[in-house]
């Protein structure tokens, strides 16, 4: 008999899920303790959906029935339940079978499936969750195929198995559907799952951010404290659904003239969102009113959690197994509120004061509050508006890579600014924001270099410089401050994409003017000469000098310096709107204005400055046209204004190297394939390696190296062991002269600068002498393990290398060989598995490059060599989760071909999950 509490129990199947409609189920193992749960379970299903599942009239379960489908060896049979609370709404089970149909064990590999969801449940994707996660479970205890007998008119559940986009066969046999699942993952599967991962994860925010309805409990009746803030913020800001205060001490029929109710039960309408703002030893019980009640999402303000030590850090996680047992979905907690600007919602259940952020087309999610506050008041003081707003607090649940996955089909946000302090899934969030910043730009800014108190989720070991570089892979746009966010997000929110660097300069200040191009020169771009109006310049000399730059096809963007008139006061009304009037007529290109001491022209040149139409609840912006690549044109131009010309420039920049990152994205890259992989042979070969490891890591000898990686068309050149002179010649005889002998201690290894090598070596007499040599001076042949290697044709020397990381996964990273490019940290990184697009990128973007490319007249190197061994080793580690570690130093690049000197490879059993398996959300 198996339970929840015995050491067979497969705990790691466990996993919370987010379904098609937004909610929250559990799914785990059954096990006999859950007889009762599946009697209960079986009497709400419909006859139709039991005769569906029997294919007989079968109103109840015997008690063998519930013997079978309650005992279960996790092996040969397994049960899995979809779960909300303690009640099942829906069932799957696989019966491992023989070529004959009946009962097998391993290593049969096909097995029969069933699903039963219950009724009330059908249509939110429940069966189409248990399909991947028993998939999922199958493929780990070497089940590949699933086989299933369906009814003709059961519709839904064979429109479940054909998308799950599994190759399949499907026949007509004595009366039903024959269906049979390769449970190979594919591409389509895993475009299917990920496209029902940010549907449902969308859906799940939408649910938060668009209530019909709000309570916020915890409201004193003083008028003091968060909960009443939190119900006057969202009664001044004009929430048009119906709105609730819960006090449980409340006497009166209102408080602060909205409808009091001393428990939430007492409240007789449906309540989508709870702001709960009790104490934390009173949260759950305020929880478990919610769940009762049917909410759907909860922003908890309340303190004291994983920001206040292992108490809180353990009652933090109760909370979240507490709000996901009802199915909601939780923002916090210890979390600042949430903003939505939509005309039809107007909901700010935040503790940000009446009125609230206006209308416009910037998102923006932070985890602190006290950012979240510097933010607003940044946007608000410069006149920018907000679709959205998202202050997650400890974010023990709803994260950034939930807010990524809504604003992506978000047609009311075109700019996403995030402010993280860790990123707990960078493989995750980098797919995502890839797929986001396709169609619109991601800026982030990074407030933390190590995991704060309160954020549970795993941190990463990579270097912060490994994570900006995957970011910039992702196209993010990474900043390192809040205020720089708000630079690059005003500038993204208002102007199209430069179509390339080349930037016009102009104003009323000669050395403005030249610090601006300075700046220009220090973040990549191509400054024009400055164009000096001189401080006599007015209004419509500036109108006449950028229509003129802008209509100039040699520039790609203008940045105007101002500073204030000297001998007279001129409007700055007169020229934002002499700039705007210049800006309009060529909507394609970018406008900055760097200024001296004009806080008016910032004011006159933001939506809400004389001359621009403010934009309201009831007049939303225009949005920009693809062709236009973002910004407005018309009557509400807005161009951004910065105290700086390093700011604006920044600006400009960032939006640059976006831009150029969306045009060379606009095709995917692709993975190649290489005919002579031979992925069969590594996997034998690997689980022979394996076989008598347990948990640990294991370091292959160069022989077991270099047979594994000749398997995915590497070659690493033999080298043949030294330990005396003799030796070394017999080898020398064995590769043919010239060679090279190195040392391989540790301590030398890969150190050529501390003399441990000797290369061209064309006879006899060379090889003794150095090898005596070697060994006065450096130590015994003992020590120093000496070898003899064949020598292979100049060129570069590079390093190749792929780590696993617990958070991002694989990551594939290239650099220049030697002590300088260690101590620069000249080192480029890409996600695993890498395209080709990523492969060309990967060499090019590390500093030292030029020496790849003929840097001073040398010959250029194999470049495409170079870019197909990254490849074939990026395929490696991405088809065989065992290889967790490759270092291929150093790989000599020639002008035709290269050649791999040595290689160290590191393996270990996989993981129970990757990245490949079925949604799930983090469970920390």
């Amino acid at each position: 008999m198996t339970t929840a509490s015995d050491p067979s129990y497969p705990a790691h199947w466990e996993a919370d899920v987010v379904l098609r409609d937004g909610g929250t189920a559990r799914i785990r193992p059954i096990t006999t303790e859950d007889a009762g749960r599946l009697v209960s379970f079986y009497e709400q299903v419909s006859d139709e959906s039991k005769y569906y599942r029997f294919f007989a009239p079968y109103p109840r379960l015997s008690a063998r029935d519930v013997r079978r489908f309650t005992h279960h060896d996790y092996v040969d049979r397994v049960g899995l339940a979809a779960t909300i609370g303690e009640e099942f709404i829906g069932t799957v089970r696989y019966d491992r079978i023989g070529p004959d149909g009946r009962p097998a064990s391993a290593p049969a590999d096909e097995a029969e499936v069933a699903f039963l969801v219950q009724d009330a449940h059908q249509g939110r994707g429940v069966a189409s969750a248990l399909l991947e996660h028993i998939g999922a479970v199958a493929r780990e205890r070497g089940v590949r195929r699933f086989a299933a007998e369906v009814l003709p008119a059961n519709n839904k559940m064979i429109k479940v198995f054909k998308d799950a986009g599994y190759e399949q066969k499907r026949s007509f046999e004595d009366g039903s559907v024959h269906l049979t699942l390769d449970l190979e993952p594919t591409a389509e599967s895993l475009a299917v799952q990920r496209a029902r991962e940010q549907r449902a994860e969308a859906r799940s925010v939408q649910r938060l951010l668009t209530p019909r309805s709000v309570a916020v409990i915890g409201v004193s009746r003083s008028g003091a404290g968060v909960g009443a803030a939190a119900l006057r913020n969202l009664r001044d800001s004009g929430f048009r659904g119906h709105l609730y205060a819960v006090n449980e001490a409340v006497t009166t029929d209102l408080l602060d003239g909205v409808r009091a109710y001393r428990a939430l039960g007492a409240v007789d309408a449906p309540v989508d969102l709870a702001v709960i703002a009790v104490p934390a030893e009173r949260v759950p019980e305020a929880v478990a009113a919610c769940g009762e009640h049917g909410v759907q999402g909860l922003v908890v303000l309340s303190a004291g959690y994983g920001e206040s030590g292992p108490a809180g850090l353990d009652r933090q996680r109760e909370l979240v197994r507490q709000v996901r047992s009802y199915g909601m979905r939780l923002i916090g907690p210890n979390a600042y509120g949430v903003i939505n600007t939509a005309p039809e919602v107007g909901l700010n259940a935040s503790l940000t004061p009446a009125p609230a952020p206006i209308r416009g087309r910037i998102g923006l999610f932070t985890q602190s509050g006290a950012i979240g506050i510097s933010l607003l008041s940044a946007l608000l003081r410069r006149g920018e508006g907000l679709s959205s707003f998202v202050s997650a607090g400890n974010r023990a649940d709803v994260s950034g890579n939930d807010i990524l996955q809504y604003w992506y089909e978000d047609e009311a946000t075109d700019v996403a600014l995030m402010y993280l302090e860790t990123l707990g899934n960078p493989r995750k969030f980098t797919r995502l924001a890839r797929r986001t910043a396709a169609v619109k730009p991601v800026v982030v800014a990074r407030g933390g270099r190590h995991t704060p108190a309160g954020h549970v989720v795993p941190g990463t070991r990579l270097p912060d410089a490994t994570v900006s570089a995957l970011l910039r892979q992702a196209g993010v746009i990474r900043v390192d401050t809040v205020t720089e966010l708000v630079d690059v997000g005003l500038l993204l929110a208002s102007q199209p994409l430069p179509a390339g660097p080349r930037v016009a300069i102009l104003g009323n200040s000669e050395s403005l003017g030249v610090l601006t191009y300075d700046a220009c020169l220090a973040q990549g771009l191509r400054p024009g000469a400055p164009q000096d109006l001189t401080t006599a310049a007015r209004p419509q000399d500036f109108r006449a000098a950028l229509a003129a730059a802008l209509g100039s096809a040699e520039n790609d963007a203008v940045i105007v310096t101002v500073i204030p008139w000297v001998n007279e006061q001129e409007p700055q009304d007169d020229l934002a709107e002499a700039l705007r009037d210049a800006a309009a007529g060529y909507p394609g290109k970018p406008v900055a204005v760097v200024h001296v001491e004009l806080a008016e022209l910032v004011d006159a040149l933001s939506p809400a400055g004389p001359g621009a139409a403010p934009a309201t609840a009831a007049s939303p912006r225009p949005r920009p046209t693809d062709e236009e690549g973002g910004g407005f044109a018309g009557p509400d131009v807005r161009i951004p204004a910065y105290p700086a010309a390093e700011r604006a420039v920044r600006a400009v920049a960032e939006a640059v190297r976006y831009g150029q990152w969306r045009r060379a994205n606009a095709e995917a890259g692709q993975v190649p394939a290489y005919e002579d992989i031979d992925e069969a042979a590594a996997a034998a070969r690997l689980a022979d390696l394996l076989a008598d490891v347990g948990d640990g890591v294991l370091t292959l000898t160069e022989p077991d190296a270099a047979a594994l990686l000749a398997h995915y068309g590497i070659r690493v050149l033999p080298t043949l062991p030294a330990p005396s002179a003799d030796a070394a010649v017999r080898a020398a005889r064995s590769l043919g002269y010239p060679v090279a002998l190195k040392t391989t201690a540790p301590h030398l290894r890969h150190r050529a600068d501390l003399g441990g090598v000797r290369l061209d070596l064309a006879t006899e007499a060379d090889l003794r002498r150095s090898y005596e040599e070697l060994t006065d001076l450096l130590g015994t042949a003992d020590e120093l393990l000496p070898v003899v290697q064949a020598m292979v044709p100049r060129g570069v020397d590079t390093v190749v290398r792929s780590v696993i990381d617990p958070a991002a996964g694989a990551v594939l990273s290239f650099g220049l060989a030697g002590v300088a490019s260690e101590l620069l940290g000249d080192t480029a990184h890409r996600l695993v598995p890498a395209t080709d697009r990523d492969a060309a990128g990967l060499i090019r973007s590390i500093r030292a490059a030029p020496l790849l490319f003929g840097w001073r007249g040398s010959d250029p190197v194999d470049t495409p060599a170079l870019e197909e061994l990254l490849l074939r080793l990026s395929r490696l580690v991405d088809d065989h989760p065992e290889v967790v570690g490759v270092t291929l130093e150093p790989v000599v690049v020639a002008t035709e071909g290269l050649s791999v000197l040595s290689a160290a490879v590191r393996v270990a059993h996989p993981p129970a999950r990757t990245d490949l398996g079925p949604r799930t959300l983090p469970s920390y």
